[in-house]
């Protein structure tokens, strides 16, 4: 039988404070960088959104810089035995306007 294991809050705290700082020295606006969580069944979700225009520097020529942050990821949330997954989203409230399509 598999136990779930939760994750206590330090253990989620230096996951976000790991993503925070590894995205904000890879941006150029570090300052619209945030970090979000949620819980799901067994894992929780770490959501990173950056500005429009920062958002091809972490995610990479054909991903491999986003590959590289959720390795990282992965490796550091083996000692705490509690998986973490990463999504990355753009931040769409710096943008003056509606979206037009």
């Amino acid at each position: 039988m598999a136990q779930s294991h939760t994750v206590d809050n330090d253990g989620r705290t230096n996951m976000i404070g790991l993503v925070t700082d590894i995205a904000r020295a890879l941006v150029d606006l570090p300052e619209n960088v945030s970090v979000e969580t949620f819980d799901e069944e067994e894992s929780t979700v770490i959501r990173l959104r950056v500005a429009p225009s920062d958002i091809g520097k972490v995610i990479g020529k054909q991903g491999r810089t986003a590959r590289s942050l959720r390795t990282i990821l992965s490796a550091a949330s083996m000692k705490l035995k509690h998986r973490f997954a990463l999504d990355i989203v753009e931040d769409d409230s710096s943008q003056a306007g509606p979206i037009q399509t």
